[in-house]
């Protein structure tokens, strides 16, 4: 069952807001050293560090040496893959068809 112990470190990963920005800042600017990473948030060298950890355990980040600065990317390969399996099927169309027959009804007594 290696494939659902992938999605459970991935969903683990995304659960954290701190891991989730981490991942926001790659986005917007791949390759950065930890260095680079501290500066934007509020916590120690030693949790950012934890938290890029199971961010490469769960391959949202990988990383690459440039002489003695590491620099980590963002891999959206397992983001894409959780928006094909989980995403997708709740697709737009589909949900205002199931929401239809609710469309116009109030929430409740005024």
């Amino acid at each position: 069952m290696p494939e659902r112990h992938d999605a459970d470190l991935l969903f683990k990963a995304l659960a954290d807001p701190s891991r989730r920005k981490l991942l926001d800042l790659l986005h917007a600017h791949d390759g950065r050293t930890l260095n680079e990473l501290c500066e934007h948030l509020d916590m120690s060298r030693q949790g950012v560090t934890q938290h890029l950890a199971v961010l490469e355990a769960a391959n949202l980040v990988a990383t690459q040496w440039r002489g003695r600065e590491k620099l980590h990317f963002l891999n959206p390969v397992p983001i894409n893959a959780i928006a094909m399996r989980w995403l997708r099927q709740f697709d737009a169309v589909k949900l205002e068809v199931l929401a239809a027959p609710f469309a116009g009804k109030e929430k409740g007594p005024e």
